[in-house]
């Protein structure tokens, strides 16, 4: 499964190798991206549904720039749920960007406005969740969405749209009814 990066959730952690003194060590490190939400001046994680995306420093990804990662496209296991957590795992960065079969995004109401994911029909179904947090009146989501998926917010119905030339590249938009159609 190819996915591409759209942007990041607000929490990183890391896990070292098992071997201390080993020159492999921050190599073989593993890192996960999940969702927080500001509490006070700290990015705390309220999270209402675990999950998280899993980098290998063995795959490319470098935590020095994760801005870097940014519309590249990785090489990834399926998305799955496991312990009642939702992970995705990226297996290795491509060495050209290809078209994507999801984008990796991250939501906060200031971008789309507020999600209610007790409403029946708050997403595309393409679209997998991966983590969500919240916490007085802010929010955090990171999903996988497909191309052309969509969110629907307290401010309307956001579109993930590829670019034409650039394919690896998602764009949110808000749609816009005229005369019932978009």
């Amino acid at each position: 499964m190819l996915i591409s990066i759209h942007s990041f959730g607000s929490l990183w952690r890391r896990r070292f190798g098992p071997d201390r003194d080993g020159h492999k060590r921050f190599a073989r490190a593993a890192y996960y991206n999940t969702t927080g939400v500001p509490v006070g001046d700290v990015i705390r994680p309220r999270t209402k549904i675990a999950g998280h995306a899993r980098f290998n420093g063995v795959g490319g990804f470098n935590p020095n720039y994760p801005t870097r990662m940014i519309e590249r496209v990785f090489e990834c296991a399926a998305p799955c749920v496991w312990n009642g957590q939702h992970k995705v795992l990226f297996k290795r960065m491509l060495p050209a960007a290809e078209r994507p079969e999801y984008f990796l995004v991250a939501t906060r109401p200031e971008q789309i406005g507020h999600l209610d994911l007790t409403r029946p029909c708050w997403k595309s179904d393409g679209t997998f969740l991966i983590s969500f947090s919240e916490w007085n009146y802010q929010q955090e989501t990171m999903l996988l969405m497909p191309a052309y998926g969509w969110l629907r917010s307290d401010l309307g119905t956001f579109f993930l749209e590829p670019l034409p030339h650039r394919p690896w590249t998602g764009q949110l938009w808000l749609g816009v009814l005229n005369g019932g159609r978009l």
